[in-house]
């Protein structure tokens, strides 16, 4: 049996939900200092939130929105067991709830790429070789190029935006390959495209761009997050829907703390689960990436000791036939290299 050498997954990725008190206030318990920190409101129509380490505290980007980074005050620092936020109600609004999404990254890299030899983009970033994870802050050239990524593996999961301009959300997913690209801003199925990827796919090195404005606008600035996949800790993977109440089971090899799923042959919204929301199976607590709403309680999922299980014909995550893609995060690996086992919920 492979087992998994993260042992606390917590230490790499964590959920944190809190009350909003309309002024400022330090969120504690992540149990890390965040570098990318994703924040939305449950209980009230707000924003989808991005701020990271990298582009520096304010600084926010918005997954169903176009827009290009604004300054507001949302998260106003970075600390070491979680973050503060100000008076913006997008984040802190008072008596509303809250929840954040929070991955570690943390060593700084620069790459000149004509030094390095490394790509032909330079970037500067934050990576976290252990867990698999990295923001990556480049200029585009408007020229077909490859930029340096700092993970030492293959990323299965990317996601870039422009940070200067009005740009959709582009996302390269392993299942999907360099040759189709999706947009985190659209409940759009997946489209055929050369000029995002290249029709490259990424290495353990760098991953590639075309030509097109919204990965590689000359001039523009962008930010690209950036996942490869570590056993008992992360998965990105692609899974047929049946049309059923009793729905697909999906293996990961642990007992997931957050799920993202979207349907690319189809229409469908880029619904997330998590274990914070909803503790207990079965969980029914939704958001999705690419819209404003609240909290939808109608979607039924079980996240099991070494998977999830879908429990609803909804036709956004369950449409007979169709494909959906999904990224994952354990809250326990199904084995540990201490021999420790996960339990079910």
């Amino acid at each position: 049996m492979a087992y998994s050498s993260i042992i606390k997954p917590s230490d790499f990725f964590n959920t944190k939900l809190y009350a909003g008190n309309g002024g400022t206030q330090a969120i504690t318990g992540v149990e890390f200092q965040p570098d990318l920190v994703w924040l939305k409101a449950r209980t009230s129509t707000e924003y989808q939130n991005w701020y990271d380490s990298q582009r520096g505290v304010t600084k926010r980007l918005v997954s169903n929105l176009t827009s290009a980074e604004n300054t507001i005050s949302g998260l106003t620092a970075f600390g070491t067991d979680g973050f503060t936020v100000g008076a913006a109600d997008t984040a802190n609004q008072n008596s509303n709830n809250y929840v954040s999404w929070n991955w570690k990254a943390g060593t700084s890299f620069t790459n000149d790429a004509s030094g390095t030899g490394i790509g032909t983009i330079d970037s500067a970033g934050s990576v976290n070789t252990d867990a698999g994870f990295s923001i990556i802050t480049f200029t585009g050239t408007g020229n077909a190029g490859s930029v340096a990524h700092g993970l030492g593996a293959i990323p299965k999961f990317l996601v870039v935006k422009s940070r200067s301009n009005v740009n959709g959300w582009i996302v390269y997913h392993v299942s999907l390959g360099a040759g189709k690209g999706i947009s985190l801003n659209l409940v759009d199925a997946s489209f055929s495209t050369g000029s995002r990827w290249n029709s490259t796919e990424p290495t353990s090195t760098v991953f590639s761009l075309g030509t097109a404005a919204d990965v590689n606008r000359s001039g523009g600035t962008h930010v690209c997050y950036a996942f490869a996949e570590k056993q008992g800790y992360s998965k990105f993977g692609s899974y047929l829907g049946n049309g059923n109440s009793n729905g697909p089971y999906v293996y990961l090899g642990f007992k997931p703390a957050f799920l993202m799923i979207k349907d690319v042959t189809g229409t469908g919204e880029w619904l997330v689960w998590d274990n914070k929301r909803s503790p207990s199976n079965e969980m029914t607590r939704a958001l999705a990436a690419n819209d404003s709403l609240v909290e939808d309680t109608t979607k039924e999922m079980d996240f099991l000791s070494n998977g999830f299980k879908i429990r609803t014909t909804d036709t956004n995550y369950n449409a007979s036939g169709n494909t959906n893609i999904f990224m994952a995060f354990a809250e326990e690996p199904f084995v540990a290299s201490n021999y420790n086992v996960a339990t079910a919920r």
